[in-house]
């Protein structure tokens, strides 16, 4: 299930609210979503101590970012409800963000976790 070479430029040249879009699209088509892993999970910083939890919506936009920021990571995904009923909670917890399709060039969105879980609720109500 490959995704063209032209169609991760377009998606990864679009907006950062674009992208968001477009992950919380197909997160609820696919009901997976991606992360990076390597002995542990792939966190970003954003200055200040604040670390992020970088997702992406399929394992090639993940495979992108292993190259470059996270060299030797590997995509690794989990399935759509455990990354809300579980994953979610336990990173609000840890007051650690999500980063939503971090990309070479930008750093991703990062929704407060009651939009994040709001948004997937009301794109899931199409399926």
């Amino acid at each position: 299930m490959g995704i063209s070479q032209k169609q991760i430029n377009a998606v990864i040249a679009l907006s950062g609210p674009k992208r968001y879009e477009h992950f919380i699209k197909k997160i609820a088509d696919l009901e997976v979503v991606w992360g990076l892993y390597l002995d542990g999970w792939a966190l970003a910083g954003m200055g200040e101590g604040i670390k992020l939890f970088p997702v992406w919506p399929q394992e090639e936009y993940a495979l992108l970012s292993a190259a470059q920021a996270w060299s030797g990571y590997v995509p690794k995904s989990f399935c759509l409800k455990y990354f809300v009923d579980d994953l979610l909670p336990e990173l609000e917890r840890d007051e650690i963000g999500v980063s939503v399709f971090y990309t070479p060039f930008d750093a991703g969105v990062v929704p407060s976790f009651e939009q994040l879980r709001e948004d997937i609720k009301k794109e899931l109500r199409n399926y």
